[in-house]
């Protein structure tokens, strides 16, 4: 197969942590030609789309990850799968990369579908669930926030549209600090934030569940340091091992029609004290943590799924 990666400039490329990186190893490690497209690097010339590529091996090398063998402008009707790895946040150029990617060939995968990257906003999309996710406000109407924390004492304040845990921020009633963050992240009431109630169980560390075709193949718990609150990995979060409960499943299973509706086939959940908080499906991170905990290669899954899709497709 020939697999295209749109992510970020491979200069960038966290080696010991980035799950894009591993799925290049993985689609490597299996025989396929693998290609580089720097984030948005493609066009549309009428109805055809065109990557301005890098043909790359992918290396076990932490001192030199990648070797790069030619660039190229790569017809999209010779590609036979692309996973979409941009990092958010999903603003104009990534929409534009979505409406471009739709005009691809019928039988070339986009993972995870474009359409349903379009569909889901990470943080506000698990709304839609509300006896999964804990107490939630979204707005960016003042009085609405203070009524919030009076009633809940304790908060968690989040971008929209924010990743690796940047500008979030937990607050008490009593924050002397607690109208300048919201003034700050809505940019003075122009733009939504996502409010949710703090959960003490944060401390014990959020459980990120990876999820190929709305299943299970993998979790990991992210424990915050002792200098900050947050778990993500990128604001310093620490791996554990852990095991999927009885909830999990619960929210794993409630929400699975609607992501195999929308081609999302690759995704990330956050799970705090039961609660689902986070539905994770532009870059989802977490298969090195995972893969060394557990002994595991979840990149050769996530491969070999692609691979079905493909002759899936070729059957058509």
């Amino acid at each position: 197969m020939k697999c295209v990666f749109i992510m970020c400039p491979l200069d960038q490329v966290v080696v010991d942590k980035d799950t894009s990186y591993a799925l290049m190893l993985g689609a490597r490690k299996r025989g396929h030609q693998v290609y580089h497209v720097k984030d948005g690097d493609l066009s549309l010339v009428n109805d055809k789309v065109f990557f301005h590529a890098l043909s790359v091996t992918p290396k076990e090398d932490r001192l030199k990850p990648f070797e790069i063998e030619d660039e190229i402008v790569l017809a999209g009707s010779d590609v036979d799968v692309v996973f979409i790895r941009t990092d958010p946040p999903f603003d104009e150029s990534y929409l534009h990369t979505t409406w471009i990617l739709e005009n691809l060939p019928p039988k070339v995968i986009v993972m995870n579908r474009p359409s349903g990257i379009r569909d889901v906003n990470e943080k506000i999309w698990v709304t839609k669930y509300p006896d999964l996710i804990p107490p939630t406000l979204i707005t960016k109407n003042k009085r609405e926030y203070l009524e919030f924390i009076e009633i809940y004492k304790e908060i968690i304040v989040k971008p929209t549209n924010g990743f690796g845990g940047a500008s979030v921020f937990k607050l008490t009633e009593a924050d002397s600090n607690k109208s300048v963050v919201f003034e700050t992240l809505t940019k003075q009431g122009k733009e939504h934030v996502v409010i949710q109630k703090y959960l003490p169980e944060s401390q014990e560390g959020d459980k990120r569940i990876l999820l190929l075709n709305a299943c299970p193949m993998g979790s990991v718990l992210r424990v915050h340091s002792e200098e900050d609150h947050r778990n993500n990995f990128f604001a310093g979060g620490k791996p554990e091992k852990t095991a999927l409960n009885e909830r999990d499943y619960e929210i794993i299973e409630k929400i699975r029609p609607e992501l195999r509706d929308l081609g999302l086939y690759f995704v990330g959940i956050d799970v705090i004290g039961g609660f689902l908080v986070e539905v994770n499906v532009t870059s989802p991170t977490g298969i090195q943590e995972i893969n060394r905990l557990e002994n595991k290669h979840l990149e050769d899954d996530v491969i070999a799924f692609a691979e079905d899709l493909v002759r899936s497709q070729t059957k058509v």
